[in-house]
Formats: structure tokens, sequence, C-alpha cells
């Protein structure tokens, strides 16, 4: 099938890491990469590898609409509410990497199908990428589940301005999403940068406190849920697999990433870029589909 336009929004660690799994993709051309500064890391890099570049923000996508279907934004909350609308009005599809929360969510291992037709569609976090599928689990297979709580730790050098930026919102939309999923009313999530060298992975995990856990079921669906998740983050791992102490369900992930723009220790930008691809590719086939 012919290759669906899509642009990048933003030039920072997850904008050019996203690029460059786009450029593998059989189903999605990066028809545009956008910053702010040309001399940047990001749009250097992008420059080196034969995309076209512009330094003139969404202002570059007002300008020549037409230059893609599908926007990925890689900005920041505040800028992503500013930016929607814009998309709305141009009709184009807008997958949004920040947590600003305005369209649905989507965990492509749980509702990728749902999200299909949606004008506007939220990746939550890389920490909501991670922990939701089995938070969705422990929803799904437990009774009573009273407390959800996730805690992620990411190496401090893979979190860029604008994800330092978005901390408060991180927080918010995550707790969010873990409550949405798994159906327990009260959530936490935390979120660890963690300045160590050698740099650490990327690992998250999942807390619930269930009176009477059916640990069997449990085991099921998070293998089940680990092979979906698998099909598009090849590296997601569970490192601790599902124990009960203290009357807490306890399970960790780690992820690797590809080592596409940063070192593999970067798992965090892997999680949520592969997930928005997921999506992309799946427009992309619907828009084919449409077509004839």
């Amino acid at each position: 099938m012919e290759k669906v336009k899509v642009a990048i929004l933003g030039s920072g660690n997850i904008g050019t890491d996203l690029l460059i799994k786009i450029l593998r993709s059989e189903y999605l051309e990066c028809s545009l990469f956008i910053g702010r500064n040309l001399s940047s890391r990001g749009m250097s890099k992008a420059v080196s590898l034969g995309v076209k570049v512009s330094d003139q923000g969404i202002d570059a996508i007002v300008k020549d609409p037409k230059c893609c279907e599908i926007v990925f934004d890689c900005t920041s909350a505040m800028s992503h509410e500013k930016h929607a609308p814009i998309f709305k009005e141009l009709g184009i599809v807008a997958i949004d990497l920040t947590p600003a929360k305005l369209g649905p969510f989507c965990i492509p291992a749980i509702n990728l199908e749902d999200t299909i037709g949606e004008m506007n569609v939220n990746m939550i976090t890389c920490g909501g990428q991670a922990s939701i599928p089995l938070a969705w689990v422990i929803g799904q297979t437990q009774k009573n589940v009273e407390y959800v709580e996730v805690v992620s730790t990411i190496s401090s050098k893979s979190a860029g301005p604008a994800t330092r930026l978005n901390l408060d919102e991180y927080i918010e939309t995550t707790e969010k999403g873990v409550q949405m999923y798994s159906g327990c009313p009260k959530t936490k999530a935390i979120l660890n940068l963690n300045p160590a060298e050698p740099c650490i992975d990327m690992q998250t995990t999942v807390y619930a406190k269930v009176p009477k856990p059916d640990m069997k079921a449990l085991h099921k669906g998070v293998e089940e849920m680990i092979a979906k998740i698998r099909r598009y983050v090849p590296s997601y791992d569970l490192v601790v697999p599902p124990t009960y102490e203290n009357d807490r369900i306890i399970m960790t992930i780690r992820v690797r990433g590809l080592g596409d723009f940063l070192p593999t220790y970067a798992g965090n930008l892997d999680i949520i870029n592969c997930a928005a691809i997921a999506v992309a590719e799946e427009f992309a086939k619907s828009l084919a589909a449409q077509r004839g």
C-alpha cells in the first residue's frame, strides 16, 4: 500500500527517536520534521537522515496542511492544548504524545481498535503505557481492588526539557489512566528520575492492595498481556512476576530501548513511541481500506 504521510511536531528526545522508528515503517512516511532550532541535535539528526525539516513550529503545518494526514505532537501538554483545535480545523489526525489528555486514551494492547476514527488520540505517558496494561489485568481478574500504585524509574538523561516541564501533568494523567483501566477509584503514580551512572534501564512496578487475590488468574492474564505488548514493544519484560505479600500484589517490568536515538537505557522513549506508531499504522491501514 502507499505509505501515509505523517509529520512530527517536536524535535526533542521523543520526537527524534520516533522519527528513526517511523523510517522503518511499512505504512508511514515522515514528510516533515518540525522544531524550533535548526541547529538542535534532533534537527541535525533529521537532516542527516534526509528528512525535510522546518523550524516554524505548528505554522509549518498551517501553511501546508496537505503535508500530512497524521501528526505526532511531541511538544508539551500546554502546547498541545493550543495545537489540538488547529489540527481539528485542518482535518489532520493528531496522535498526542504529551499528557494533555484531550483525546481518548489509547493503550494499543487494550483498546487500539476503539480509537480508530478519532481525530485526537492521547498516548497517556511512558509510565502509563508500561503500567496500565498490568493494572487493567488486575482489574479484570481480581475483586475488591482497594488501591493501585505505579512507580516508574527512568534514567535522568532520558528525560528531556518537555518531560521535566510536564511532571505534574504526567502524574495526573497516569493516575487517571490507571484509575480508568483498572476500575480502582484510589490510585497513585510516581516517577523517579535516577541520575545513576551507568544509566539504568526503565523499570515500572505495579502495587495493588487486594484482600483475597486470585493469583492463578492474574498470572495467566499477565502472560497474555505481555505477549500482546511485545508485538509492538519487543523488549517489554517481566522481571518480577506477580507476587503476593503483606496484602499486596507486586510485579515489575523492564523496558530496554532499541538505541535508535538515545542508548538502550531509554526504554521510556520506546514504550510510548512504539505504542504511538502502532496506532498510526492502524490508522494508515484504515485509510487504505477506505480508498480501496
